[in-house]
C-alpha cells in the first residue's frame, strides 16, 4: 500500500496519484500537497501548507516546518558515511548507524534537483537554487546556489 496506515495525515492533504507515492510512518500537516513518485520515510515530519513536488525523497530524520516548497527531484540524506555492510561483511541494520537530523525552517524554498546533506538547518525564508548541494547550514532568508551551495543573495521576507 503506497500510503501506509502508519502515516498521520492532517486535514485537506492532497496526494496526487496516491498509488505512485510511498509514504510510511511519517506525519503530514494540514493543506500540504504531495506530488507523484514521492517517498517520505518513517519519522519524517512535514508541516502544514507545504508543497512537495514529484520525484522527491524525504528520509527519516527530516523535519520540514510549515509553508515550505520542495521542488521536483529534491533528495535528502540522513547518513554521512553510508555503507551496505559492516567491516565483517554482515549487512548493516538500523542498529549499525545513527540518523543525522535535517531541519527545514518555515517558509524556505528548495529548488528542483537540490541535494540536502544531513545534519544541516535551512533557515526561515531561505531559498536554495536548483541543482545545489547544501553541505552547511543556510541562514534565515539567505539565497544559496551551487556545488557546494554558497550564499549569493538575500531573499525578501
Amino acid at each position: 500500500m503506497p500510503v501506509a496506515d502508519s502515516v498521520v495525515l492532517g486535514n485537506n492533504v492532497k496526494i496526487f496519484h496516491p498509488t505512485l507515492v510511498n509514504l510510511y510512518g511519517c506525519s503530514i500537516g494540514d493543506d500540504t500537497k504531495i506530488g507523484a513518485f514521492v517517498e517520505i520515510q518513517k519519522n519524517a515530519i512535514i508541516g502544514a501548507r507545504c508543497k512537495i513536488s514529484s520525484h522527491s525523497f524525504i528520509c527519516e530524520g527530516v523535519i520540514i516546518e510549515d509553508n515550505v516548497f520542495v521542488g521536483h527531484g529534491v533528495m535528502f540524506t540522513n547518513d554521512r558515511r553510508p555503507r551496505a555492510t559492516n567491516p565483517d561483511g554482515r549487512p548493516q541494520t538500523e542498529a549499525d548507524w545513527n540518523v543525522e537530523k535535517t531541519h527545514i525552517r518555515i517558509g524556505a524554498s528548495i529548488g528542483s534537483n537540490a541535494t540536502i546533506i544531513c545534519g544541516v538547518t535551512i533557515g526561515r525564508g531561505a531559498l536554495v537554487g536548483a541543482g545545489s548541494v547544501v553541505t552547511k547550514d543556510v541562514a534565515d532568508f539567505a539565497v544559496v546556489a551551487g556545488v557546494p551551495a554558497r550564499v549569493i543573495g538575500h531573499a525578501s521576507t
